[in-house]
């Protein structure tokens, strides 16, 4: 039986994600410091509500809301014993609505960082990081995902955990880590490096790439620098851009994102243009916008490769580091990156 992910993939020219998860829920209600995974069984209506506007919108990848879904993550909210009840009812409360769609809907399983510090620099090991994504892969397959969805990854230890737990459910894997800090994750990595942890993975994944960050220039000159550098090192992954939705802002008392429906519509042509095969938008990133990335997509035939200057012009500025990578990778030298953790590690809010 062949997977709808991987078809649909091989079939068609891109596949539009959708978009935020948390910015959208709280303006549906969920209050700062609650637990997004707990509205599955405590509001399974809202949801819905939200992943059906988001068909309508155009995605064909519904991602499940299981973000903070591992057992460290539920732990802060006392629900670490539900693990496989709130995984799998995220996954069967899109799959509902994907069955009852006219369209060919994929149902990716996210699973975020823990919010633990790997050893050395902290006390989680990769063993007991490996177990806890386990326990969440596993209870995403039985709620029926199609692909499971690492993101917003800061450290390569902690991401060749998730990847390697996930891949051992047979199912198909995405990994996607931000670069947030001067053309780094929070811990680092490189997009150079980025794909060179997909080379040392025991199974090849289904895709690789960016989402969150600082800005949806910053995440087009991480797709930039991921595509020379696939292509330095031999190897042609399908790349995935999921970006904020313009950059964030603080007003009034809350975060707010600036980015239009005209800008990410820009920002789709242009991660297209630079190699991005899957597209998506993260934090404030609203149905209305992927309804105008849809329409920015259909039809369109990817040109050339964007240049910095056209990038800043039309979506604002990017990081040194980001052009200095352009210009010459900076990534840290030699080594395996699935080997010992860096020095930091971040413990990001959830999207």
């Amino acid at each position: 039986m062949s997977n709808l992910f991987t078809r649909l993939l091989n079939e068609r020219p891109y596949l539009l994600a959708d978009g935020a998860l948390g910015t959208n829920l709280f303006k549906m209600g969920l209050q700062t410091g609650d637990a997004p995974e707990l509205w599955n069984t405590d509001h399974p209506d809202r949801i819905q509500d939200l992943a059906q506007q988001f068909i309508d919108a155009g995605s064909d990848i519904l991602l499940t809301n299981s973000f903070g879904g591992t057992r460290y993550r539920l732990k802060l909210h006392n629900a670490q014993d539900r693990v496989e009840e709130l995984n799998a009812k995220s996954a069967q409360l899109l799959k509902e609505l994907a069955d009852a769609s006219d369209r060919e809907i994929v149902i990716a399983g996210s699973m975020g960082p823990t919010g633990e510090i790997l050893v050395p620099a902290g006390t989680l090991t990769f063993e007991e990081a490996y177990d806890a994504f386990k326990e969440q892969a596993e209870a995403l397959k039985a709620g029926g995902v199609d692909v499971l969805w690492i993101e917003t990854i800061s450290d390569a230890t902690e991401a060749k955990a998730a990847y390697d737990a996930a891949a051992s459910t047979g199912l198909p894997v995405v990994y996607t880590m931000s670069i947030d800090t001067n053309g780094r994750t929070m811990m680092g990595v490189t997009p150079s490096d980025l794909i060179k942890l997909s080379t040392e993975l025991d199974h090849p994944p289904g895709a690789c790439g960016t989402n969150c960050g600082i800005g949806a220039s910053e995440v087009v000159a991480a797709i930039m620098n991921m595509k020379n550098a696939a292509a330095e090192q031999k190897t042609d992954p399908v790349l995935v851009a999921k970006a904020n939705c313009g950059i964030p802002e603080y007003v009034d008392g809350k975060i707010v994102y600036s980015g239009t429906p005209e800008l990410m519509a820009q920002y789709a042509r242009l991660v297209r243009d630079a190699g991005a095969k899957i597209i998506g938008g993260c934090c404030g990133t609203s149905p209305e916008h992927i309804a105008a990335m849809r329409d920015s997509l259909d039809g369109y035939e990817p040109g050339e490769t964007p240049d910095i200057e056209t990038l800043e012009a039309q979506l604002g500025p990017i990081t040194q580091g980001a052009k200095a990578q352009l210009g010459g990778d900076l990534s840290v030298a030699g080594g395996s990156l699935s080997g010992g953790g860096r020095e930091r590690r971040s413990r990001r809010a959830r999207k």
